[in-house]
């Protein structure tokens, strides 16, 4: 899909040739003389348009209006968040349309949250999966337009929101292939595709590197499946090779059947979805490649399946991670930490400045938070902020989650340094301490989605989260990581305009 940002009025817009025209009508709009906001005044004054967000009013061939089809939407205060609504709304009514041409006009004072929850609810709306059907039903939807007062004005937030919409439906379309598509060698096959396209550094190691390493708990996950496993690292280098770089981690278990302790049988073919976390750092490499902002980036992604077989892993057999610790397997179910506990050390050869993993981890997270919120966790205060900020900013929202730690008190093993579960009580927090024991390196965090990756039901499928998140963080950074240049090299300034008078 063609997204543009475009200086329109509403009486130009009126005049903008398309197959539909969204107006998002919010709260405090204040009408002018033209057609759209005489159609939209009147509709206000009749009570017929409601301005909550999610409202909306349809018009065909409207008089003095260009646009075929016309939908007013209500769009509340005009945040980011009830934009987003108004726009998943109105464009999720035209999608049985023929609609080829869209033109969105956003509120002439709109801010840069608006813009941007504008073009991800768009894309997110009009995404259509089609990868495996026999007759697939194509995506009508070919270009929109986003008119705003002041194009240039919000360019940069436009640009980020388009990279930030192709790399959520890059991790949608992944998520969504069935599992015999969607192996651990075609994950590491997407990986090269994106350095090729994007010029990343590109690494996939197969069962024998990954043996070299000593992945011992990667691989005793691995072991009870004919799939190989892979273990892709990605490098996206943006500033001076001297900057330490943010890693990311993504759980890539391609299905987990449970293995020795397997799983029930209902709703198991949406274990296909265990690799959210891999398709979230691929999807989030995919925008860097768009964006290519100042920040070193490095992806790592273990990979494999779960899956029971004479071969298999067992309760009660102890492995040895990559860090050296010794782990007591009491549930073959708790995999995900299994695989990203050696990820975590491998990461540490990187002397990253961050690191956070992203994983569908448990279903006691589920639990504690359902669909809206993931879970974080963070060993410090600053990171964890940062984190909840950009999740905020991005519409793709987190929690903190504690980690103190008498949590951990039930990953005592007598046979090994831990076992790999504690017990029903708190399950993601315990989780998170068994990640913890391996992340002690570098300021970590850990995002469980295992209630945010996908959606059951009639709506089931991928929903890309939390790449917005991760997306909104790494920009962050960077602009953090720019105005400490430039402090630096104003303060470098200072001392030698102060050496040159002490000269004078």
């Amino acid at each position: 899909m063609d997204f543009e940002l475009k200086t329109l009025s509403l009486d130009r817009a009126a005049a903008e040739k398309c197959d539909a025209l969204i107006l998002l009508v919010g709260e405090s709009f204040k009408p002018g003389k033209d057609p759209l906001s005489r159609l939209a005044a009147d509709a206000l004054k009749s009570r017929d348009l409601d301005p909550k967000p999610g409202k909306l009013l349809h018009a065909y061939r409207s008089p003095g209006i260009a646009a075929t089809r016309l939908v007013l939407a209500g769009a509340g205060d005009g945040s980011g968040k009830r934009v987003h609504a108004a726009v998943q709304a109105a464009v999720g009514a035209l999608r049985s349309s023929t609609v080829k041409r869209l033109v969105i006009c956003v509120a002439p004072d709109a801010g840069e949250a608006a813009v941007r929850a504008a073009v991800t609810a768009t894309a997110e709306s009009s995404y259509v999966y089609v990868a495996t059907k026999s007759k697939p039903e194509g995506r009508e939807l070919q270009r929109v337009t986003i008119a705003v007062a002041d194009a240039a004005a919000h360019q940069p937030a436009f640009k980020a929101a388009r990279a930030a919409a192709e790399g959520i439906e890059f991790a949608r379309e992944l998520g969504n292939l069935p599992p015999n598509f969607a192996t651990p060698t075609r994950l590491g096959e997407e990986a090269q595709k994106l350095a090729r396209a994007h010029k990343f550094q590109c690494e996939v190691l197969g069962p024998r590197e990954i043996g070299k390493a000593k992945m011992g708990s990667f691989l005793a996950v691995a072991q009870g499946s004919e799939q190989p496993p892979r273990f892709i690292v990605l490098r996206y280098q943006g500033a001076a090779a001297s900057e330490p770089p943010v890693v990311l981690v993504g759980k890539g278990i391609t299905f987990d059947s449970g293995g020795i302790s397997i799983k029930p049988s209902a709703d198991m073919d949406e274990m296909k979805f265990d690799m959210g976390g891999a398709a979230s750092v691929l999807g989030t490499f995919r925008a860097l490649g768009e964006l290519k902002p100042a920040i070193n980036v490095v992806g790592l992604v273990p990979s494999c399946e779960n899956m029971p077989d004479g071969r298999s892993v067992k309760p009660g057999d102890i492995v040895t991670s990559m860090s050296g610790q010794t782990i007591e397997i009491l549930n073959t179910d708790a995999e995900g930490r299994l695989i990203l506990c050696d990820a975590l050390t491998y990461a540490e050869r990187f002397k990253p400045q961050a690191v956070v993993d992203i994983a569908t981890l448990t279903g006691a997270c589920v639990v504690a938070l359902g669909g809206v919120r993931s879970g974080m966790f963070a060993s410090e205060d600053g990171l964890a902020a940062e984190l909840l900020a950009a999740g905020d900013a991005a519409l793709d929202p987190c929690w903190r989650m504690p980690l103190d730690d008498e949590y951990a008190e039930g990953l005592k093993s007598n046979f090994a340094d831990a076992a790999n579960v504690g017990g029903r009580a708190g399950g993601a927090v315990t989780a998170a301490k068994f990640l913890q024991r391996f992340a002690g390196a570098y300021p970590w965090a850990h995002l469980d989605i295992a209630g945010t990756a996908w959606k059951g039901g009639p709506a089931k499928g991928s929903t890309g989260r939390p790449v917005g998140l991760l997306l909104q963080f790494l920009l962050g950074r960077q602009q953090a990581a720019g105005k400490g240049t430039k402090q630096a090299a104003k303060q470098a300034a200072k001392q030698a305009a102060k050496g040159r008078r002490a000269k004078a």
